[in-house]
């Protein structure tokens, strides 16, 4: 099981495919005519993703008012979607040069390098390099009658 896709709602197609294709580097995987919309305009069926990636963005154009107000803030003004590089020095410096607005300048984290990007619409995307390994958690494996406790990291629990 796996999503295949997740929507992003954008306010022109050929600006967004632009975007992702151009900019990110995504693979354009589909673009066709789909049926229409609620009141009868025609639509297309867009999907770009990242090279390799089982799940891609179905870029789909605000149809309606609400939809509308939704592009750029689709996640509330949060990060709402991560892409994850094997060289973050060597993407970030391309997506600057390419134009991509960065909210604040590169910092590393536990989980590795990371610098928030805007989206064409506006949407916030954390880019991430590769972290520190992080050290394996051991298995919850009391022994016979006894509870496991936080001291070893496991959830306490009958037995």
């Amino acid at each position: 099981m796996y999503i295949e896709h997740a929507a992003l709602i954008v306010d022109d197609y050929d600006e967004a495919i632009r975007f992702f294709v151009d900019v990110l580097g995504f693979d354009l995987v589909e673009d066709s005519p789909d049926v229409s919309t609620r009141d009868g305009r025609p639509k297309r069926w867009v999907v770009v993703r990242p090279p390799g990636a089982m799940t891609g963005l179905l870029l789909a154009r605000a149809d309606r008012e609400r939809e509308a107000r939704a592009v750029g803030d689709q996640f509330a003004g949060r990060v709402g979607l991560f892409l994850r590089v094997d060289d973050f020095h060597a993407s970030y410096g391309r997506m600057r040069e390419a134009g991509v607005e960065f909210v604040g300048e590169p910092r590393d984290e536990p989980y590795g390098q990371v610098a928030v990007f805007l989206d064409v619409a506006g949407n916030r995307w954390d880019l991430l390099g590769r972290g520190r390994p992080r050290p394996s958690r051991r298995a919850c494996r009391p022994e016979p009658g006894r509870r496991p406790d936080r001291r070893s990291g496991c959830r306490r629990a009958s037995v």
